[in-house]
Parts: structure tokens; C-alpha cells; sequence
């Protein structure tokens, strides 16, 4: 008898078919698995202001507006205290946020502008691609100020979607400095401002008409994507462009509050919260998404009425004084995070990417970060310490100027800039002093007034020794050590 190709080849099937189907049964099963276990991971967003002081939302003590909003968040979650940003500058502090690091660790000093040709060097690791070896879908709804050339933009620092302006809303043509001047001088200074969609510049002039939507244009954005993704894990980084002057608030809450413009453009913050919070909860997702609300330093109080305030700390920003370093810090997880706690341990924005990192379960990067995971004061756990033993600041000129060590902190002599407060969206004059070499003891003395340094030699000593271990590694100013690495160029 004579068997065709055909006929063996469908024995040959229908023999194996059993093995087939039980190989894509186990395929299936196992990609269930798969969606199943990364649904379980924790979702992630980052509200992150910009210029808002430590007293400017309620549960810090603001005054002459409402943020029911961040009041519950409160109430739900977790208040940090003693809070710290990486710098009191704009670019410092985010590439601090984004890379777990000591600004200068990665070698920014001070901010970028449209001008500039560097940026966070695309070598480093950031949260968002921390995060995306889990899986996690990631995007970046706002301010980015940590370079506006491609390779520096968030697209291409592991964010899959980014809507925003590339630095300070300021950086235009109608910065207050030149407002004076013919548009042809004022170009030659600050040329116009992009708004961005992932790489692409969907408008090449921002103008004041467009500023007014930005808020809601970016929380609405933060909303669609959550809904999108709501079925797998996410992270979201909403680097708000507000309370940053000029300021700016549309029609919803223009007027609405005692404080004026500003208390206005926080109450309009606020109601985005509350629309993140809202979509959570109707996507029932609410109970494994860590929602983390702070700011990038201190106000700018040059500003007066246009400017927050950091009561009851010392001066703001670009100081290396507690109103320039210390912000507001909201953290709410229900379940997670035990509702209506105060935690006053040393934490900072330097500490998101590995906490973040342990909770996801994903691989930290192979360099140096300076972050510590602070998940244990995040839940909550008793006798939970902070793991700084040493929280070190550095100025834009990436000098060690001051360092905290427990209740204690030393701030090296040093000038700083003390504002007359202007009006209006105008800032007034600065006043130059200087400070000499100052111990403060913040448990006691919160808004730096007492300096206890011939009082406290051995403490003074101990923080120096501090230092200098630190100088060894960062280096000072203009002398790098060997554990600063380079920017992006």
C-alpha cells in the first residue's frame, strides 16, 4: 500500500496535536499568569510643583484658600515633615527625582535653559525606566527642565508618552526681565516657548492664552492615560509648571480664593488631585496606586504676592536654608500607607526611585544612587528610622554648602540672597548677606535663628568630618571627585 506525503504529514499532525494544543494551552496560561502577576504590581504617580513652598497647601498651614483635596490626602495617607529636595533649584531637583542621585552626583549644577546644549545624560537610569523593566506603562505630563534637545527629552529617557513645555514657563519672551524691550531684543534673550508632544513641537509659541489651560490640560492628560492603562501597572509623573511665575489659572477658579492669583492657582492644583483620586477610585484601582504630591524647592519669594511661602522655616528659594530645601510631602495608598500619619525622619525625592524600585520588585541601576528605600516610615513600621545618617546640600555651583545629621545641621560660610518681596508678577531687589560657619538644631529651632556652634564643638566636628568624606567622593565646586560622573552633551 502506498501512503501519500499528504497522509503522513496529517498523521503526523493528528498524532502531535494532543502535545500542540497542550503547548499553547501552557503559552496561554502562562501569559495569564504573567498579566495576572503584573496586575498586582503597585501603580505609581508623581505630582511634583514647582516653586511651592512648605506652607502652601493646608495640611502645612496655607492660608486664604481651600485644598480639600490634599487635606484628605492627609487624612488617608502619610504627611512627611522633614522632607527634602536635591537642590532648591529647578533642574537640580528634578534630576534628583529622576535618578535617585545627588545633583551633582550626576553633574548638574544649576538650571537649564533654551539655549543650552546639555542635559541628564541619557547614560543614567531614571525612575521611569527603572520601572519599565517590570512592565510598567510610563509617562510624563508637564514641566521637564532636564534638557529640550531630543535626546534629553522624556521620550528618550524611558517615558513612553510626554505632553509639556521643556523648562520654566518663564523662559519666553514675557519674562519680566525684558517685557521692556522691542520683541526683537526680547527674542535675542528668551525665544519663544514650545509645548511638546512626546518629541515633536505641537505649538512653537506658548502664549499667555495657552498658559491659562496648561493645569488642566496636563491633569486631564495624567486622567486619560490612567484610564487607558488601568489594567496593567503604570507610572505617572505630573511635573506641574505652576505655582512657577508668571501665574497662571483658567476661568474655573480665577478669583475664587481670598489669597489672590495665587491662592487661586493652588486651589485649580487641587481640584487636578482631586481628579486623579477620582479616576482611581472609578477604575477601582485606588487601593494599589501610591499617589506621592510635593514640589521641587522652596518659593521664590522674590515675588511677593505672586510668591508662596515656607513659614515657619528660613528664606526659600535658591538658599541652602530650610525654606529652600524642605517642601511639602503627601503620600496616600489606602491600605497600604496608615491613614492620618506624621512622620517627621529625614527623607527626600533622592529616595522615590529605589523605594520605588523595591516595591515593583525591579533591579535598581548598576551606578551609585544616594536615595534610600523608605518604605518602612511609608507604612508606617513601628521604631522605623530614617536611613540617612546624612543628608547632604549642594549649591548650583555644586559646592557642599550645608549638611543635616539628625536634629542637627551645619551650613558652611557661604552669601545668600535675601528678597525684598515685589508685587504683581514683579520681583523686588535682593538684599546680599552673609552667613558664617552655623549650627542649627531644628528640633528646637525650626527656622534657623540660633546659631549653637561654639556650644555643640564635638557636634561641629563630627558633621565636618562628614563632609569631607563627602568631598572626597563628589569633589567641590569646579574639582570633581571621583564619584561625580558627567552630564549629557
Amino acid at each position: 500500500m502506498t501512503i501519500s506525503r499528504v497522509s503522513i504529514v496529517f498523521l503526523f499532525l493528528h498524532i502531535l496535536a494532543p502535545f500542540l494544543v497542550a503547548q499553547d494551552g501552557n503559552e496561554e496560561t502562562r501569559q495569564k499568569k504573567d498579566h495576572a502577576a503584573s496586575s498586582r504590581l503597585p501603580n505609581f504617580i508623581i505630582i511634583f510643583c514647582d516653586d511651592m513652598g512648605y506652607a502652601d497647601i493646608g495640611p502645612f498651614g496655607a492660608k486664604g484658600y481651600q485644598t480639600p483635596n490634599l487635606d484628605r490626602m492627609a487624612r488617608e495617607g502619610i504627611k512627611f515633615t522633614d522632607f527634602y529636595v536635591g537642590r532648591s533649584f529647578c533642574t537640580p531637583s528634578r534630576a534628583a527625582l529622576m535618578t535617585g542621585c545627588i545633583p551633582t552626583r550626576v553633574g548638574i549644577g544649576g538650571n537649564f535653559g533654551p539655549r543650552s546644549k546639555t542635559g541628564l545624560n541619557p547614560d543614567e537610569m531614571t525612575i521611569a525606566e527603572v520601572l519599565k523593566q517590570k512592565g510598567y506603562a510610563t509617562a510624563c505630563f508637564g514641566k521637564w527642565h532636564l534638557g529640550h534637545l531630543p535626546k534629553f527629552l522624556p521620550p528618550n529617557q524611558g517615558f513612553d508618552e510626554y505632553f509639556g513645555i521643556p523648562y520654566s514657563n518663564d523662559m519666553w519672551p514675557f519674562h519680566p526681565n525684558v517685557r521692556h524691550l522691542p520683541m526683537e531684543e526680547r527674542l535675542k534673550r528668551w525665544p519663544h516657548l514650545p509645548l511638546y508632544e512626546g518629541t515633536t513641537i505641537i505649538n512653537p509659541q506658548v502664549m499667555a492664552e495657552d498658559q491659562v489651560h496648561l493645569t488642566t490640560w496636563l491633569f486631564e492628560r495624567a486622567v486619560k492615560f490612567i484610564d487607558k492603562h488601568s489594567d496593567r501597572p503604570f507610572f505617572v509623573y505630573l511635573p506641574s509648571p505652576q505655582p512657577h511665575v508668571p501665574l497662571f489659572v483658567s476661568k474655573k477658579y480665577k478669583g475664587k480664593s481670598e489669597r489672590g492669583l495665587f491662592g487661586d492657582v493652588i486651589s485649580e492644583i487641587d481640584w487636578g488631585v482631586g481628579r486623579i483620586v477620582n479616576v482611581l477610585k472609578k477604575k477601582r484601582i485606588d487601593e494599589r496606586t501610591c499617589i506621592v504630591f510635593s514640589s521641587d524647592n522652596g518659593p521664590w519669594l522674590s515675588y511677593g504676592d505672586h510668591a508662596g511661602s515656607a513659614k515657619p522655616l528660613r528664606e526659600g528659594k535658591g538658599t541652602n536654608f530650610e525654606g529652600g530645601f524642605r517642601v511639602p510631602c503627601l503620600m496616600r495608598w489606602p491600605g497600604k500607607i496608615p491613614a492620618g500619619k506624621v512622620c517627621g525622619e529625614i527623607t527626600g525625592t533622592i529616595d522615590l526611585l529605589p523605594t520605588f524600585a523595591r516595591l515593583a520588585g525591579a533591579p535598581l541601576p548598576d551606578k551609585t544612587i544616594d536615595g534610600k528605600d523608605i518604605s518602612d516610615l511609608m507604612f508606617g513600621k513601628p521604631g522605623a528610622q530614617t536611613p540617612h545618617k546624612v543628608f547632604y546640600h549642594y549649591d548650583g555651583g555644586n559646592r557642599l554648602m550645608a549638611l543635616r545629621s539628625g536634629k542637627w545641621k551645619l551650613m558652611f560660610p557661604q552669601a545668600y540672597n535675601s528678597p525684598i518681596p515685589g508685587k504683581g508678577g514683579l520681583p523686588g531687589k535682593g538684599q546680599r548677606k552673609n552667613i558664617e560657619l552655623s549650627l542649627f538644631d531644628l528640633e528646637s529651632d525650626i527656622g534657623e535663628t540660633t546659631n549653637v556652634a561654639e556650644k555643640h564643638p564635638e557636634v561641629v566636628k563630627r558633621l565636618k568630618r562628614y563632609a569631607e568624606e563627602m568631598r572626597r567622593d563628589l569633589g567641590d565646586g569646579k574639582e570633581a571627585g571621583p564619584g561625580r560622573r558627567s552630564l549629557g552633551r
